[in-house]
């Protein structure tokens, strides 16, 4: 860990691993706050961006198995006001969470808001009525979009009764024991400051280019960014630990043998599988994987959580019963492959450890 920080010039890191006996190590190294010198810990809560995903899928696919939802409906089955694009067809539930629905993904760069303000009241509204409809076919190839997981969440909602938050905190989070992670910070718990590395006459442009009260001091040659929440849950909105990480990746690192608190075997093997093809990535549901990295042995899905100040990724390896989550205070991306090769070779699960 510390010389992937010293590399990469991270300022700090929160390290977790798991099998789905629970917790096998936790650490962390660096600065979660630069100008105060006070490390990071395991305590620190990260925002974790896209890994959110995988808690939205999680959820998405427990109402599947308990018949509340159709994972292969219409979404207007559920969401009436819905309007499918003439041609590209009419996405479900499942093209939305493997990234089949044809769907654009805007750069959400200003989609947050600081931590005490409330998110805009129209934002989901407004996002899914501009770029809620396909744009390329339904159902052909992979195209990552966090617009899909604005959509799921609120077909989830339409189902449920209730907001994403109360859906996956009931059906996700509290079963699998994450009580430091929930859709705000906890006060009483630390939390890293998120860094952009960036010359100090580029500092203008970054406070034109994110919302207002966002960026904050220099230290060095690093400009933090105060604490902000992102708008849109269901794509991106937990913030926690790393340690919580590890316990919703390892739920999905399980065998027919392990216990199963959230979903059965058979609907985390089809989570796991990737079947379907893009050009960045390969996808299953919610997970995926680089088109490299398809014959690599042992095998592994992953997902990363990045965004203004952080860049977070955790990876399972459902053949060890493994998952890792590293969690990092910087925007710039960093060497998680090679990071997560190493990891993967220390003999975690043998009792000599």
């Amino acid at each position: 860990m510390r010389k992937a920080i010293t590399r990469d010039r991270i300022p700090g890191m929160s390290l977790a691993i798991a099998t789905p006996e629970g917790i096998l190590f936790t650490g962390a190294d660096g600065y979660a706050d630069l100008a105060r010198r006070r490390p990071t810990t395991p305590q620190d809560q990260f925002p974790w961006f896209s890994m959110s995903k995988i808690a939205t899928a999680t959820a998405a696919v427990g109402l599947h198995a308990e018949g509340r939802l159709d994972l292969d409906a219409p979404i207007g089955s559920y969401l009436p006001k819905y309007s499918p694009h003439p041609r590209h067809g009419h996405p479900t539930t499942r093209h939305l969470l493997t990234h089949t629905a044809g769907l654009a993904n805007p750069l959400p760069v200003r989609w947050v808001h600081p931590e005490n303000e409330p998110p805009h009241p129209d934002f989901v509204h407004r996002t899914l009525a501009r770029h809620g409809t396909p744009v390329k076919p339904v159902g052909a190839q992979g195209s990552y979009s966090n617009i899909g997981y604005l959509l799921a969440a609120e077909v989830i909602r339409a189902v449920t009764g209730r907001p994403i938050e109360d859906c996956v905190q009931d059906t996700v989070l509290g079963p699998l024991g994450m009580r430091s992670t929930g859709y705000r910070y906890d006060p009483a718990a630390p939390r890293a400051i998120g860094y952009v590395r960036m010359p100090t006459i580029l500092r203008p442009g970054l406070r034109r280019l994110l919302p207002h009260d966002i960026v904050g001091p220099q230290t060095g040659g690093y400009t933090s960014l105060h604490p902000f929440l992102v708008n849109g849950a269901g794509y991106g909105g937990l913030v926690g630990t790393a340690g919580d990480a590890a316990l919703l990746a390892a739920a999905h690192a399980t065998a027919a043998t392990d216990p199963h608190p959230v979903l059965q075997q058979q609907d985390i093997e089809t989570m796991r599988r990737i079947t379907i093809r893009g050009k960045r990535f390969d996808h299953g549901t919610g997970w995926f994987r680089r088109p490299e990295d398809a014959s690599r042995s042992p095998g592994f899905v992953e997902h990363y959580g990045t965004g203004g100040g952080f860049w977070n990724a955790m990876r399972v390896y459902p053949e060890a019963r493994l998952a890792i989550v590293a969690v990092a205070n910087t925007t710039a991306a960093w060497q998680t492959d090679r990071f997560f090769t190493q990891l993967k070779g220390i003999p975690w699960n043998s009792p000599s450890f």
